[in-house]
């Protein structure tokens, strides 16, 4: 069973954080579940070695020696090597600015440190099993006038931008990933909060119509009691 695990896991982790004892902690327990790890302990070490192994996903301090979390996320996304890279923040910083700047640095995830090292491993696990099913031409979504770029974090509707909330825009890529599918409410729960958080029966409710506030979007379908779907 454990050699099976390893085989369905070989993908690259990169660990960037000047905490060696983070750095302990988050290796041997991705290390058990059958990544292959590398550790740099500041940004531009992280860039090198980076560029080096071409990891599958970075999870990455933002406060460091001689180059923050933010600079090293933002010069990791100009390497074209590296577009397909996962970037995940674990910062202690929980603030709303420190994750809104992370996210515009090219983020695809921001974690808090006080995570408990089980459910990381299985937020990291969906995140590349997740990425693996998603085809390169999925990255950038056009529907009608509205373009949703998943690597950038970016959406667009008649050309004017939105900086979107980061489970505002995880369930609008979602929906917006398969047009064709009615997708459950239970699927949702899972796929944009996880099981490391719990939420409110009316979470999805919230976040569909702020979405439809906010992009002018009638074409989100509600199946009371089902779910939801994007109409094209």
């Amino acid at each position: 069973m454990e050699q099976e695990k390893i085989k369905m896991n070989q993908k690259k982790i990169l660990l960037i954080d000047d905490e060696l004892d983070i750095l302990e902690i988050l290796s041997y327990n991705l290390e058990k579940e059958g990544y292959d790890i590398f550790t740099a302990t500041n940004g531009n070490e992280g860039i090198e070695k980076a560029k080096e192994i071409i990891p599958d996903l970075i999870l990455l301090d933002v406060m460091m020696p001689e180059k923050d979390g933010i600079e090293t996320c933002q010069e990791l996304r100009k390497i074209k090597e590296l577009q397909k890279t996962l970037i995940v923040f674990l910062s202690a910083r929980s603030e709303e600015f420190s994750q809104l700047a992370g996210f515009q640095a090219g983020a695809n995830d921001y974690v808090v440190k006080l995570i408990k090292p089980k459910i990381l491993i299985s937020k990291v696990n969906a995140l590349l099993q997740l990425t693996s099913q998603v085809s390169d031409n999925a990255k950038l979504i056009e529907i009608g006038d509205l373009v949703i770029d998943k690597d950038n974090f970016r959406v667009s509707k008649n050309g004017q931008q939105f900086l979107l909330p980061k489970k505002e825009f995880d369930l609008l890529y979602l929906l917006a990933s398969n047009t064709e599918k009615v997708f459950k409410r239970e699927e949702i729960l899972e796929k944009v909060w996880g099981n490391d958080v719990i939420v409110g029966e009316r979470t999805i409710d919230v976040h569909i119509r702020r979405l439809r506030e906010k992009l002018g979007i009638s074409t989100i379908q509600t199946l009371k009691g089902i779910g939801y779907k994007l109409i094209v």
